[in-house]
């Protein structure tokens, strides 16, 4: 495996990039990472090294690189505390739009590697990043062929960007996993999800029973085994279907 850090040039700045793809055997499709609300951490790295081990060439960007922010530390659960006042700041400082252009940059950089099978592309977005996966699909229909959101948040809104509609504007398959308690995606935002979707076979959207918002990341306290390995499981079938 090569796992690398670089910079990738945006009209914003420039954005402090994790890459990790296998050594042998490429160009890979690869895929980009989009990353939760606490930032990039040992433990986002390791999810995309364990993404590129499947044969891909995964892209982990800094999302908060427009305010010279890349690890936030520890987030206290306290909702009063200034960590997490601080991650909610970085969270609204970002927004599709901006996300888009940045990937279209990634997507620039990774034309211009020969490890990179670039036109073939998947995306997966955990919590605060379920909606830019989505939209990678729907802004890159010609490229993105898979796209996961992971307890994503902000599913359904008033926008024309709003993930629920994004099956109507990409031939990719979308796959959208949801815990069953979560205070950011309620079951009634499930249920218009589900509803909208419903009779689309390029769309799933799953709830994983005895969840909390976070369960597939090792170092949460609500991480639940068997529901990450099956979160793994379908994320890497969805790859298998689409970017092959």
């Amino acid at each position: 495996m090569i796992d690398q850090q670089i910079e990738i040039p945006t009209k914003d700045g420039s954005v402090t990039t994790f890459i990790s793809h296998p050594e042998r055997d490429g160009p890979h499709p690869v895929i980009l990472f989009y990353m939760d609300a606490p930032g990039i951490r040992e433990e986002l790295r390791d999810m995309a090294r364990r993404l590129a081990t499947s044969g891909y060439y995964v892209m982990l960007p800094n999302l908060y690189y427009r305010s010279n922010v890349m690890e936030i530390g520890l987030v206290p659960p306290d909702p009063e505390s200034p960590e997490r006042k601080r991650m909610f700041e970085l969270m609204h400082g970002i927004n599709i739009a901006m996300v888009m252009d940045d990937t279209r940059a990634f997507l620039a950089y990774a034309d211009k590697q020969s490890a990179a099978q670039s036109n073939i592309v998947g995306a997966v977005g955990y919590c605060m990043s379920g909606r830019y996966a989505a939209n990678a699909a729907t802004h890159f229909p010609d490229r993105v062929k898979a796209a996961a959101s992971v307890y994503g948040t902000h599913l359904v809104t008033d926008q024309p960007d709003s993930p629920h509609l994004a099956a109507s504007k990409t031939k990719a398959e979308l796959y959208f996993a949801c815990a069953e308690t979560d205070i950011y995606a309620p079951q009634e935002i499930i249920d218009q999800l589900q509803t909208t979707l419903s009779g689309n076979t390029l769309a799933e959207v799953e709830v994983y029973p005895g969840t909390h918002h976070g369960f597939a990341f090792p170092k949460r306290p609500v991480y639940h085994r068997d529901a990450a390995e099956r979160h793994w499981e379908r994320l890497l079938a969805l790859y298998r279907r689409r970017l092959r």
